[in-house]
């Protein structure tokens, strides 16, 4: 096969690859230890370039959502990729690298059969990942995976950020894996509910009453919305956002023109308010905070979000609750009209989106003790009982020395490629770091770790120009970082923080990626 010259070796970075035309292709070239390694361009997940990332610790990190691989094969090693990166043949002449057009083949590592059957509960980002895990790892026994919904999974976060802003249809959004890689990998994708999960009998119980027996169960059911327990909250327009059809039922109810008023101020709600008014929809938050996430962000970044939305046209009400909603019949239809406030006001709404939380949905769990919130407690490597693992926004699990139970779309995930090694006899801990991106009014905030509280912020850049990184630090350890337009930096503190990282070493690798 005909050799490409693409670059030279003094081109290249350690802290990170370039992106060369090799023929009609794009790939990306890194350094391994002496020797280049060079895989496509762009990252499996959703497409990010991969130059624009960051290598550490033999990693290369995608810039976008921080998928990581082994820079040494390609192999995935942290979602929400689900794919490892196609590899090609390189050689270097006289200090010129030169790369093969054609990708260098893959190995496929199976395990002789399997008599065993595992079973995933729930289809979402953590129990697909799972069973792209296991089959992965070898697996090669009876997968089951139940699913709630008739079609794949797919990328929920899309609904509060694009299809919400009428971007993106709710077709559209993308599915985790297509039908045909369930065929392919013969795994078998279980429409039903679960009626009843008896732990002690290692069976499964669906709804209609089928039954299967299984060797291991993981379970991934997520969470439900939380509701309100008001006067009019059955009307069919008192809405909250979990699936596609959660999004259509939203985008009837409030077309071009119409009124919205979103009941909480969390990540989901403001960011179903942003794409609202993008899709000219009047906006009214009922806030529990007086500056959004101040919590989570810190009061700087709070309030600099806040007033992103005050000048895209979103109204905030605080120190007033919800006590009622109001509506009528139209055209033989129930129609919600207003909203009563706890001070008498009523404000007009011709869509009341609850946004307050999810709680863990577990209700179907018989034969382990659940938590005070509902949540399954799991070791580090997500075990919760006898031939029982959990992951996801259920699990309650150690980290930092204390207990968590964080909803985000990628820890699902996380918690869900340890789960299934552990299944199949491995030894994983979770020692790795939380991430998820909030996206408001076309800006988009990176925030790595956790952090419930800290004494100490650093800002790089300015917050209110969302241009800027912050390090919110504890005892000088960094526990927390905040990014807006800092990609690079926040892959290479992705990796870099499953160690300790104090706050001046931090600051010298910032310093350094920028150079």
């Amino acid at each position: 096969m005909a050799m490409h010259r693409v670059a030279s070796l003094a081109d290249l970075r350690q802290d990170r690859g370039i992106q060369v035309a090799v023929g009609a292709i794009k790939v990306v070239l890194v350094r391994h230890a002496d020797e280049v390694r060079a895989y496509q361009a762009e990252c499996p997940h959703a497409g990010a370039p991969l130059a624009d990332g960051a290598v550490c610790n033999g990693h290369l990190i995608c810039p976008w959502h921080k998928a990581e691989f082994a820079i040494e094969d390609g192999s995935l090693c942290e979602p929400p990729a689900l794919d490892a990166l196609v590899r090609y043949p390189v050689q270097i002449i006289e200090d010129q690298i030169h790369v093969e057009e054609h990708p260098a083949h893959s190995t496929y590592r199976q395990l002789p059969f399997d008599n065993r059957c595992f079973v995933v509960i729930g289809a979402g980002a953590a129990g697909t990942a799972a069973v792209c895990a296991l089959r992965d790892n070898g697996f090669n026994g009876q997968l089951l995976l139940i699913d709630r919904e008739r079609h794949p999974a797919y990328d929920r976060t899309a609904l509060s950020k694009f299809v919400l802003s009428a971007e993106m249809q709710p077709e559209e959004t993308p599915p985790l894996r297509k039908e045909i890689y369930y065929q392919d990998n013969h795994i078998e994708r279980i429409h039903g509910e679960v009626m009843k999960l008896d732990v002690i009998n290692k069976r499964l119980i669906l709804a209609d009453g089928r039954r299967f027996d299984y060797d291991a169960a993981l379970i991934t059911s997520g969470g439900e919305p939380r509701t309100l327990p008001l006067i009019g909250a059955d009307l069919p327009q008192v809405l909250t956002l979990r699936s596609r059809s959660d999004a259509k039922k939203i985008l009837t109810a409030a077309p071009s023109g119409s009124h919205a008023l979103i009941v909480g101020d969390s990540f989901i709600g403001l960011e179903a308010a942003s794409a609202l008014r993008k899709h000219k929809v009047e906006v009214t938050v009922i806030a529990r905070h007086e500056i959004p996430f101040a919590a989570q962000l810190g009061e700087r970044i709070g309030k600099a979000i806040r007033t992103l939305h005050e000048a895209n046209g979103v109204l905030f009400r605080t120190h007033v609750e919800v006590t009622r909603f109001e509506g009528n019949i139209h055209k033989g239809k129930r129609r919600l009209e207003r909203a009563v406030l706890n001070n008498g006001e009523r404000l007009p709404a011709d869509l009341a989106l609850i946004g307050i939380g999810v709680g863990p949905a577990t209700q179907f769990i018989d034969g382990l003790q659940l938590e005070e919130d509902g949540s399954l407690a799991v070791n580090s490597g997500m075990l919760a009982g006898k031939d029982v693992w959990a992951a996801g926004d259920i699990a309650t699990f150690p980290m930092n020395g204390a207990t968590q139970r964080i909803e985000h779309w990628r820890l699902a995930q996380q918690q869900a490629r340890i789960a299934a090694s552990n299944m199949l006899g491995g030894n994983q801990h979770y020692t790795d770091v939380p991430y998820f991106w909030t996206f408001h009014f076309g800006k988009r905030l990176d925030y790595l770790g956790h952090a419930d509280d800290w004494d100490d912020e650093v800002y790089l850049g300015e917050p209110e120009s969302f241009d800027f990184l912050a390090l919110l630090c504890k005892q000088g350890k960094v526990a927390a970082v905040i990014g807006c337009e800092r990609e690079r930096e926040v892959a290479l503190l992705a990796e870099r923080m499953k160690q300790p990282l104090f706050k001046e070493e931090a600051l010298m690798l910032i310093r350094q990626m920028r150079a």
